[in-house]
């Protein structure tokens, strides 16, 4: 093989790295996109407590497409998987301390401890960042929302899943115009 056929095979390889790079990240940001307007835009008027509840809203679900596309399906549905077991454990924690107190750091730091001890007594250490992170946003909203803050893990739930379900899905339609993309070269 020379080394001129040699070089037209790496710049083919590397032409398919940046057709995937480029595919991958407008997949990401059109599926981010979506996921934003459709929490800002359509479910906002429907159910909201507060404009900066309903921003930090389609922030939360932008967050949660950004965990679960991946570029298999697989790895999606794998990753929404991971997110929605540790975020559905720190909003049920979040929803029965909001339900009986108000927001406050020591509560914070109270939740963030027991999702951490809960979910490494199960052996699932892997999911105490998520976890951490769910508990954490939940609670500052529920300080910057106080108005019935209790809703605020039921609104985060609704905006995680929002965000898993456009993540799947973006990673599972892109996958599939890659495959179409590939069968025409």
């Amino acid at each position: 093989m020379s080394i001129a056929t040699r070089n037209l095979g790496a710049g083919r390889a590397k032409h398919r790295t940046f057709a995937a790079a480029a595919g991958h990240s407008v997949g990401l940001g059109v599926a981010s996109l979506i996921t934003y307007l459709l929490v800002t835009h359509v479910l906002a008027p429907i159910h909201s407590t507060s404009r900066a509840s309903d921003l930090i809203g389609g922030l939360w679900a932008v967050i949660a497409t950004l965990f679960v596309y991946r570029e298999s399906h697989r790895e999606s549905v794998s990753s929404a998987l991971t997110r929605l077991w540790a975020t559905l454990l720190s909003l049920v924690l979040c929803l029965i301390y909001l339900l009986i107190f108000p927001f406050h750091p020591l509560g914070l730091a109270a939740l963030i401890a027991l999702g951490t001890f809960l979910l490494m007594v199960v052996g699932h250490d892997e999911l105490v960042v998520t976890a951490g992170i769910t508990t954490a946003v939940v609670m500052v909203v529920a300080e910057v929302s106080p108005h019935d803050a209790w809703q605020q893990p039921i609104l985060r739930g609704v905006d995680t899943a929002v965000g898993i379900a456009v993540g799947v899905a973006a990673s599972s339609i892109a996958l599939r115009l890659a495959h179409v993309r590939a069968a025409r070269s």
